[in-house]
């Protein structure tokens, strides 16, 4: 698919997501209150972008490992072969309450399309991500990273990973071919590039 035509799609969804009311589902929740109402304390605030990555400017496959929230050893081994979406995220984090269910719903859209979905918990222990799961409706798995750090290092440098969240969709060589920087903007946009990756060939 032309790049212009995927950048015209992510456009798109943009703009649609602009036109639509997509925080109701964390309008009784306090601390997302507070990240809608401006008040940005408690996490590392960054400005949204998203970037296409053509199939020949990325870089080398990004080769990662961990345990997640289930104590359930995951690596990147797991996911070969699959188009992977992997979110950086913490409990505490405002705009990561506010998109976790545009990322379930894309999950949910796409996991029978063989898409693999991995969260990578970069501050809380398994009770937290296990009680942030449960109170969100979040059913694909975590890795707990804050002890050692390895899966955002390993992802550092192929991708900016200074704030929090950060969404990366993996080819199906385990490459980044997109990156959303920010907080979700809707799961239309998420989709959209998700099933860009998809339509190129295995």
């Amino acid at each position: 698919m032309p790049l212009t035509y995927r950048i015209r799609r992510v456009a798109a969804a943009l703009a649609a997501v602009a036109l639509a009311a997509s925080v109701a589902a964390c309008a009784n929740d306090p601390v997302s209150e507070q990240y809608l109402a401006g008040e940005n304390t408690g996490y590392i605030a960054g400005q949204f972008q998203v970037q296409e990555i053509p199939a020949d400017e990325r870089g080398d496959s990004v080769e990662w490992a961990g345990v997640t929230e289930h104590g359930d050893e995951l690596s990147s081994d797991d996911t070969a072969g699959h188009v992977t979406v992997v979110n950086f995220w913490y409990a505490e984090c405002p705009p990561c309450i506010v998109e976790a269910p545009d990322l379930e719903q894309v999950w949910q859209t796409h996991k029978d399309d063989g898409v693999k979905f991995v969260g990578v918990n970069i501050y809380d222990q398994p009770e937290s991500a296990i009680s942030f799961a449960k109170d969100n409706g979040i059913t694909y798995p975590s890795i707990m990273d804050v002890e050692t750090g390895s899966v955002k290092l390993a992802f550092a440098a192929e991708s900016p990973l200074q704030s929090t969240p950060i969404t990366l969709v993996l080819d199906r060589d385990g490459r980044v071919a997109a990156r959303i920087i920010g907080k979700l903007e809707g799961a239309s946009i998420l989709d959209t590039l998700v099933s860009d990756v998809l339509e190129e060939s295995a």
